[in-house]
């Protein structure tokens, strides 16, 4: 008995060292987080990181707050550019993406375009897009603007929020083919850098209609200051979004749902795109964050980690053969 204790104590430091050696590499401490949004306050991505950077520091799963960078430029190429060339390390960042995002990649338009220069963290919602027109505007419905795009496509002019060829962009085409335009090329399109910069054009007079997502669009029309003329949904939303009527009531069968999530540095380690991907993923399981999709008119919409590179992957490919099919790409 004295022999097995003496060995037990002689074992004990070398339990220890071997207990040390076998432990995990320390994980992933955040600090100084931050989000950049790739285009101006009051839009998409500026709403994305904002609303999300609030859940994060309410639930703490940050430390302190998360700082919010605008970065516009590109339809969030320039933010892409910053991202690979400068940031490709940086364990603490996170970026606003959607499917104007996926759009630009599968155009060629970002520095590289390659889906895989950046890691994929998750999906938080999408948001369906939709068409409207200034509060004071003559025009009432969806075919009546369409009608007169027809008649004359040079008095009308889309102002959006992504970059020519881009998501918000395509929408508009995708309506237009659906109202019978055969050439969805004379259909004239502005780009501006955020949702709420195309707002403030089409409010001074400049721009006859604006396209962008229902989440975006609704604090502009609270304030009376913008009609919306159709949801671009399979069917009405609920709540408080009940009051828009669907293009597909109006006669034209044309869906866009644009996805909101985030990606990162594409040299990030495991460990902090683990955190990352396990945070976002509990924002989105929240009551707050559910409470945050309602208010906002976002759909359900949660993938994450190996499962939305795989989703971004197809979303990629889907647009690039669309844009091909409708001239955008040869």
């Amino acid at each position: 008995m004295i022999v097995i204790q003496h060995l037990s104590r002689r074992l004990q430091p070398l339990a220890l060292v071997l207990a040390i050696a076998s432990a995990p590499a320390m994980a992933f401490e955040p600090s100084n987080t931050e989000c950049i949004a790739p285009a101006g306050a009051g839009g998409g991505w500026d709403m994305t990181c904002r609303l999300v950077g609030k859940v994060l520091q309410d639930l703490k799963l940050v430390p302190g707050s998360m700082q919010v960078t605008n970065k516009a430029g590109g339809g969030g190429g320039a933010a892409y550019a910053e991202v690979v060339n400068k940031r490709e390390s940086d364990n603490n960042l996170i970026v606003a993406a959607s499917s104007a995002t996926t759009t630009r990649l599968a155009q060629g338009a970002y520095p590289g375009n390659n889906m895989k220069q950046v890691r994929w963290i998750a999906s938080v919602g999408a948001d369906f897009g939709m068409i409207a027109v200034s509060a004071d505007s003559p025009i009432k419905t969806l075919p009546e603007l369409m009608a007169k795009v027809k008649a004359d496509p040079t008095s009308v002019a889309f102002a959006g929020g992504s970059a020519v060829g881009g998501w918000d962009h395509l929408k508009v085409l995708l309506a237009a083919k659906k109202s019978g335009i055969a050439d969805v090329r004379t259909v004239k399109y502005v780009a501006f850098d955020g949702g709420g910069e195309a707002v403030t054009q089409l409010l001074a007079g400049k721009i006859q209609a604006f396209t962008g997502d229902i989440s975006e669009a609704k604090g502009f029309v609270d304030a009376g200051k913008i009609r919306v003329l159709a949801v671009m949904a399979p069917e009405r939303l609920s709540g408080e979004f009940a009051k828009f009527p669907t293009a597909k009531e109006q006669g034209l069968d044309v869906v866009g749902a644009n996805w909101r999530g985030f990606y990162a540095p594409g040299k990030m380690s495991d460990d902090a795109y683990n955190f990352w991907v396990k945070q976002i993923g509990t924002v989105y399981d929240s009551k707050e964050w559910k409470d945050i999709m309602a208010k906002n008119g976002m759909a359900p919409l949660n993938i994450r980690g190996n499962a939305f590179q795989a989703f971004v992957k197809e979303s990629v490919d889907d647009v690039e053969a669309l844009s091909k099919e409708i001239g955008i790409l040869k």
